[in-house]
């Protein structure tokens, strides 16, 4: 008897991830420091855990309704309209889900077929494919590169038409992961206007959208496409909750009708003790994301200032708390030979550019979702790396 070939096939489209690849091939060397982690290093706010255990003495231990707690869809509500001028009815067009992945899964298994195509700017974070494999859908993904990873409308369209048919959505994803890149009023205004001439869903991933650092704020793809888009958002980045494991969806009426059912098969509905928790954070907590920030925002200088004097080309993020980096010529180009030198070499981890899809080999991704002393020390043994292997 061999049950394995019995699993659905498109498991065979599947791997894991070449980022749980890279960490295992290095997990053996001795007091590695990871610049890896897509998770803050901050603690999530006194008063959002004190109102998660007043909530645990006050026996919430029940189910809530398959849309989450009516009072933090409301808070939700209320937040994305006084931050980003969007409104959303939190009576039928918000969903509380398991984490910003989850509302992907449920998002992509209810929209998604055998035979769909989804277009991806990339390089693009990794957990959005395997997602579209799994119901037998393909992620086509669009270059950035030579537009130092900004998606313009040209190549939006270009590509649209491409896939005639067979397309179903756009996926975007900003601030982005891996790159940082994100995008202006105009820019956002310009790429609605070449997705509302086509019938297709935007599923936009803005889990980021607290964690920007121009002067301008975040602007929601939804604000102009309301009738298109499904758009994620979550409390991990904003409120450094990554373990409450609590996400929103928001999306108009008539298509949250049917998201619910495959959120509802998913997981029934998110833990209620987290949602008390994530209730004070958009209530109270609106702006907690500001002091992250504040420190953010230096590490991301002093990183670029040190990696760009040894010669790595870096676009400057202007959210999310990544640095994506290019090799410079006349070092190894293999992105994940690289990083494997560097982290047994010098007990730094970093990680490699081709995790995030062909578009990103010859790159590298850091994380400065650490203390300064940590990113200290390892920008020291970069240099050290770096002057080691010049040629």
């Amino acid at each position: 008897m061999d049950l394995t070939k019995r699993f659905n096939k498109n498991l065979d489209k599947i791997e894991v991830s070449l980022i749980r690849q890279f960490d295992q091939s290095i997990s053996d060397v001795p007091g590695i420091m990871k610049l890896t982690l897509g998770e803050p290093d901050f603690t999530t706010p006194d008063h959002v855990k004190e109102a998660a255990k007043a909530a645990i003495d006050d026996n919430q231990s029940y189910y809530t309704g398959m849309s989450g707690l009516l009072a933090l869809r409301q808070a939700a509500s209320g937040f994305v309209k006084e931050k980003y001028n969007l409104s959303y009815n939190p009576d039928n067009e918000i969903l509380v889900t398991i984490g910003a992945t989850e509302a992907l899964s449920a998002t992509l298994t209810a929209i998604l077929e055998p035979g769909d195509t989804i277009l991806l700017p990339a390089p693009a974070y990794p957990g959005y494919e395997p997602i579209a494999n799994l119901v037998g859908a393909e992620i086509v993904e669009i270059d950035t590169t030579a537009n130092d990873f900004v998606l313009t409308p040209d190549m939006l369209e270009k590509a649209i038409l491409e896939q005639g048919d067979k397309l179903k959505a756009v996926l975007l994803n900003y601030p982005t992961n891996p790159t940082g890149v994100t995008y202006s009023r105009e820019q956002i205004k310009a790429l609605a206007d070449v997705l509302k001439k086509y019938e297709i869903f935007v599923v936009s991933d803005e889990v980021y959208s607290e964690l920007t650092y121009s002067e301008e704020p975040h602007v929601s793809i939804a604000e102009y496409l309301p009738e298109q888009t499904i758009l994620i958002n979550g409390l991990s980045k904003s409120h450094a909750m990554t373990g409450w494991r609590i996400g929103l969806l928001f999306a108009p009426a008539i298509l949250t009708a049917q998201l619910i059912k495959s959120h509802q098969y998913l997981v029934t509905a998110a833990s209620t003790i987290s949602q008390f928790g994530a209730l004070e954070a958009l209530s109270v907590g609106k702006n907690d994301a500001l002091p992250m920030k504040k420190e953010y925002m230096v590490r991301r200088d002093y990183i670029i200032d040190k990696m760009s004097a040894l010669g790595f080309k870096i676009i400057k993020p202007d959210g999310a708390f990544y640095i994506f980096a290019k090799i410079p010529a006349g070092y190894n180009q293999d992105s994940f030979k690289f990083c494997q030198d560097f982290a047994r070499e010098k007990a730094v981890a970093i990680i490699p550019g081709v995790a995030f899809g062909q578009f990103g080999e010859g790159y590298v991704r850091l994380s400065y979702a650490a203390s300064m002393e940590t990113i200290r020390t390892a920008m020291e043994r970069l240099k050290e790396f770096m002057e080691e292997h010049a040629n």
